[in-house]
């Protein structure tokens, strides 16, 4: 790693496991960026900037709970007050979903949508003005190859996604004369519990490790590489094993795509 992170603030959502626990362990260990650590989990929270060596004058924790997107206007304001600024926000929190389109109950779909999209949204939206006033800053989204193309059983998922991109691109046109930078990272299978923690149609978790999640890239490997991705400022990257191909196929050779999905087992 570069010191393109040094002595910068940086925010992280999801920061209590998976994904969010990686980037803070590898942001800790090397640079000198002090760290805002956010999520549902305060005591995780607590115990992940233990575990990965920050000391007390590098890090904050503030509980947030995407649902809750009416509190973002405050939450932002606290985390500017800790360490006086953000340089960079990582949108990384997030819900998945297992299940067929017709068995999922529409409040399933508006739950995804919610924490997805709309507690994204609205927190970018509370951190963008003090990026505006220090002249600068960046804003990472974790979204998915479900944000590029669908598959079966992530409908509601790959919706909220879908979402998520078109209002980034829009964003990242706006912001263009602010220095505000929008990366995109889009994982393709990665070794988390996030299919643990997928929702069924009913509402209820799926409790089960996917095959192909836990076959995945080690959430270690795409920590590294998804920094890497931030720190070339780069508007969108496919980040994971063989199945980031899709993306060329999506692109080129839709038809070819459709074919795979469709006699696929996508779980």
């Amino acid at each position: 790693m570069s010191s393109y992170f040094d002595h910068k603030v940086i925010w992280i959502t999801g920061a209590s496991s998976g994904i969010g626990e990686a980037l803070v362990k590898n942001l800790a260990q090397n640079s000198s960026a002090k760290i805002i650590l956010s999520s549902r989990k305060e005591e995780q929270l607590h115990s992940v900037a233990e575990k990965t060596g920050l000391s007390n004058d590098r890090y904050a924790v503030i509980p947030l709970d995407l649902k809750n997107y009416k509190e973002m206007p405050a939450l932002a304001a606290k985390a500017s007050e800790q360490f006086g600024k953000i340089d960079i926000l990582i949108n990384n929190a997030g819900l998945s979903q297992r299940s067929l389109a017709m068995e999922t109950d529409i409040e399933v779909d508006k739950q995804l949508i919610d924490i997805d999209y709309i507690g994204t949204v609205a927190l970018t939206k509370a951190v963008l003005p003090y990026m505006i006033r220090n002249k600068g800053g960046q804003i990472a989204v974790v979204s998915s190859l479900m944000g590029i193309f669908g598959a079966p059983m992530r409908s509601g998922y790959a919706g909220a996604k879908h979402a998520l991109h078109g209002f980034f691109d829009a964003l990242r046109a706006e912001l263009f004369s602010q220095n505000i930078k929008i990366t995109m990272i889009c994982p393709g299978f990665i070794q988390t519990d996030i299919s643990i923690n997928a929702v069924t149609g009913n509402g209820s978790l799926q409790g089960t490790m996917d095959d192909a999640t836990k076959n995945g890239m080690p959430v270690d490997i795409f920590a590294k590489k998804m920094l890497y991705t931030i720190e070339k400022q780069k508007r969108q990257k496919a980040i994971g094993g063989k199945e980031v191909m899709a993306v060329y196929l999506k692109r080129f050779f839709p038809n070819i795509l459709a074919k795979i999905i469709r006699k696929a087992k996508v779980v």
